[in-house]
């Protein structure tokens, strides 16, 4: 019988695939870019064990795809990618959205005003690096807590695989910007009133209309 696996191979695993999607978005790996797997043992530090478990999962959730005799192709941005990658979006947001407005408390609705109520206002004086990178984590955490709130690992994780896709449509405006923080929080502000009054309805429209606000964006439409 073949020994045991040891047991920090997952979790290395995992490592491998963090390190990769971070450098993915970070642009240091390019979309359509075609590397080796020792070119990722190299970029990531991992082990070629760990990156030859990671690259399923990549392909997988499609972030990567093989080539005979040439290596492995990174995701390519297209009109396609764009797509699909907003309307499961949509459909994500909308199914987390109906559920929250029900079960979300009323204390923490009202901490999701007050911390965009703070950015906006402080915005006023000035949009500063640090107020931006400030706003981009209540704008992520915000999402993130919608979608967490089905309490559905599965969509969580597959919520996850395509915000990486979404940030990457078009990395330069993926994170928010100085001329864009305002309208983003004013846009989540839209959605926290809805949420506060109860009224899916109206928390559905906010949500739609600020995702196609982000879909534009993308596109520089």
């Amino acid at each position: 019988m073949a020994p045991n696996k040891p047991t920090n191979e997952a979790p290395l695993r995992n490592q491998a695939y963090e390190s990769f999607t971070e450098h993915l978005l970070t642009q240091t790996i390019s979309p359509g870019q075609i590397v080796s797997q020792r070119e990722l043992v190299q970029l990531t530090g991992m082990p070629l064990g760990a990156i030859r478990e990671m690259v399923p999962r990549l392909e997988a959730d499609g972030l990567i795809e093989a080539v005979p005799n040439r290596g492995l192709r990174v995701l390519s941005v297209d009109l396609n990618l764009v797509r699909n990658a907003f309307q499961l979006r949509m459909v994500l947001d909308q199914e987390a959205l109906r559920h929250f407005t029900i079960v979300a408390t009323d204390a923490e609705i009202t901490r999701l005003r007050k911390s965009h109520e703070k950015i906006l206002a402080t915005a006023q004086s000035g949009v500063t690096p640090k107020l931006l990178a400030k706003a981009q984590e209540i704008d992520w955490e915000m999402h993130d807590r919608f979608i967490d709130a089905l309490g559905n690992d599965l969509i969580s994780a597959i919520y996850r695989t395509n915000s990486i896709k979404i940030r990457l449509i078009r990395n330069e405006d993926t994170r928010l910007r100085p001329e864009l923080m305002v309208s983003a929080m004013t846009e989540h502000l839209a959605i926290i009133q809805a949420l506060e009054k109860r009224d899916v309805d109206a928390v559905l429209a906010a949500s739609i209309s600020h995702l196609e606000s982000a879909r534009r964006r993308a596109l520089r439409v």
